[in-house]
């Protein structure tokens, strides 16, 4: 099986590939609206995945995946901040 790129064509993150073949995201996202046990559940899960991987991962591959998980967590927060922002902005032009 070929690997989906994690950057794309643009040179931008692209992980939308393997974030669309999370039913259960795609079940907690389908009506706006995320509650609180659908968090626990990803929470779960990420805790699950993120346990599967660490034990096998060597000193140097942690820090690696580490500083990764890092980086992507502080993309997220920051695109969303952003994609609020213009949101905002958006509402007032109109």
């Amino acid at each position: 099986m070929a690997r989906a790129n994690w950057i794309d064509d643009d040179n931008h993150p692209d992980l939308d590939a393997h974030v669309g073949q999370l039913e259960h995201f795609a079940q907690a996202i389908a009506d706006g609206h995320v509650d609180e046990a659908e968090m626990a559940r990803q929470e779960e899960n990420l805790i699950a995945a993120m346990r599967a991987v660490e034990s096998s991962l060597s000193d140097e591959q942690h820090a690696k995946v580490t500083r990764l998980l890092a980086e992507i967590a502080a993309y997220t927060v920051m695109q969303m901040m952003h994609d609020m922002a213009q949101a905002k902005v958006q509402r007032a032009v109109k």
